[in-house]
């Protein structure tokens, strides 16, 4: 009985490595639209991208951010100005690729542009904080989905939201966990809404990368004015020695492979180029051997992990 199990599995994996090594034809006649483009995940794809041919359709945040990526990479490349928490600028950017994609319309859109900061307990934090981390990384995605969705689905398309491990297990207060949970809500009920057009949906969970966004320095900063904002109360609960403890959680997560971006960018590329696309990726051996597994855990264990492996509270009972 083991035999044949084995047998099936083995047959089960094979058939997915093949089919998954099938190539979408006519890459140098498809566009590809990538939010977040100023560093990071997005401006490493963008250049891949375009390394492999495709016409690449990139935001930056900034002007900067776009003129160092234009100076990277060919002239099929094309850039243009996004804030995503900006309904006017993601209309100007709408009509924007609408003119340069005609009607061939759009092949891939990917919502890359994010924040990771504030992230910290929720007592330290104000509405605001949570306000604008959902702004950027769940409304704005939306947003910029809704306004493109027709080019999609007129090129039968795909849509690749990025995600988080955070996505499937909340480890920390604030928004983030928040927004990329909705992330993954959002993109499974968009998946099987647009199965009837032929258009895909896919989910990049990844692990811990180190990029700008997510330094020790970025991250170290944002919880000390978190903390810097807590009220006296709050200061008295917690005590000094929970932020110097929290802090070192950021070093603690940081595995050995945090600095190949091409971990998540090659997902990235392959949910756009491939015929058969995977419904989630997950990138990084942190994802894949620790976070996933813990995300299928019974509640009670994941919280006795986080109850006596987490920073103590001062005055905790």
């Amino acid at each position: 009985m083991w035999l044949y199990l084995a047998v099936l599995v083995g047959l089960y994996y094979l058939l997915r490595w093949y089919r998954e090594r099938q190539v979408v034809s006519h890459l140098q006649d498809k566009f590809v639209f990538i939010t977040g483009c100023d560093s990071g995940f997005g401006n490493l794809l963008a250049r891949q991208l375009d390394l492999r041919g495709l016409r690449v359709l990139a935001t930056c945040l900034t002007e900067q951010g776009a003129e160092q990526l234009n100076s990277q990479t060919s002239d099929r490349l094309e850039t243009v100005i996004l804030d995503v928490t900006k309904t006017e600028s993601i209309a100007a950017a709408a009509e924007w690729v609408k003119e340069r994609v005609g009607d061939r319309g759009l092949w891939g859109l990917v919502n890359n542009a994010g924040i990771c900061t504030p992230m910290a307990p929720n007592e330290w934090l104000t509405k605001q904080d949570f306000v604008k981390m959902l702004d950027v990384n769940l409304l704005g995605m939306i947003e910029v989905t809704l306004s493109l969705l027709p080019l999609v689905r007129k090129a039968r398309g795909r849509v690749v939201n990025v995600s988080s491990v955070m996505g499937r297990v909340s480890l920390f207060g604030g928004g983030y966990c928040m927004s990329k949970y909705g992330v993954e809500a959002f993109s499974d009920s968009l998946r099987r809404e647009l199965s009837y057009f032929g258009v895909k949906v896919a989910m990049i969970e990844p692990g811990y990368f180190m990029t700008n966004m997510t330094s020790p320095e970025v991250f170290n900063g944002s919880l000390q004015a978190s903390w810097d904002q807590a009220s006296p109360e709050i200061k008295e609960l917690y005590g000094e020695k929970f932020v110097a403890d929290f802090m070192k959680t950021s070093n603690l997560l940081k595995p050995s492979w945090s600095g190949n971006l091409s971990l998540m960018t090659n997902c990235m590329e392959h949910a756009l180029t491939s015929c058969h696309p995977r419904t989630r990726y997950s990138a990084g051996w942190d994802a894949k051997l620790f976070y996933l597994p813990v995300s299928y855990m019974p509640t009670f264990l994941v919280d006795l992990m986080m109850y006596w492996g987490a920073p103590r509270p001062a005055k905790a009972l």
